[in-house]
């Protein structure tokens, strides 16, 4: 399989007048550059709902990207519209990505239970959602690093995607 290729979006007012740094966005790109994998786009969003799900359908759209990181606007602030603007453009959804994220933050910190991020495939592309901090951007990044070189096998109808499942087809 080729490499993944991965863009992030991130969310924010403040990040996108310059009021603030992005510090999520950056640190997900390091992340994402020790795994060797491409990263094609990063780009920073206010939060506005069609300037998320334009971004967010262009690049499916495109189908240049495997993966779409964003970073921002999952918590309960009245701005924070990512998993309303992600749901209203995705296909199918992920709820095995959140629910582990989810899981695995609360042994860190009980505001995981304040997460209202979402993943999913729009076309053959998958987006998930991540907080806004880049500590917890990169530890809920790491809970599904394992599985997101299969998904995105199997989302590109890999022969290769099916070596490893066992079991017998009845």
């Amino acid at each position: 399989m080729t490499t993944i290729r991965i863009s992030i979006l991130t969310i924010s007012d403040r990040s996108f007048q310059g009021e603030r740094p992005d510090l999520s966005g950056p640190a997900l790109v390091r992340e994402i550059e020790t795994l060797g994998w491409e990263l094609v786009e990063t780009v920073i969003v206010p939060d506005d709902f069609p300037s998320i799900c334009a971004v967010l359908v262009d690049w499916c759209n495109a189908d240049q990207v495997d993966v779409i990181l964003t970073t921002g606007g999952t918590g309960f602030s009245k701005r924070d519209i990512t998993p309303e603007a992600t749901l209203s453009v995705v296909e199918r959804v992920i709820p095995g990505f959140t629910e582990a994220m989810r899981y695995e933050s609360l042994k860190i910190t009980p505001h995981a239970m304040l997460s209202r991020a979402v993943a999913g495939i729009r076309n053959k592309t998958m987006i998930i959602n991540l907080p806004g901090s880049p500590k917890a951007a990169i530890e809920n990044l790491k809970v599904i690093l394992p599985v997101i070189p299969h998904a995105v096998q199997i989302l590109n109808d890999d022969p290769l995607s099916e070596i490893g499942h066992t079991g017998a087809v009845t």
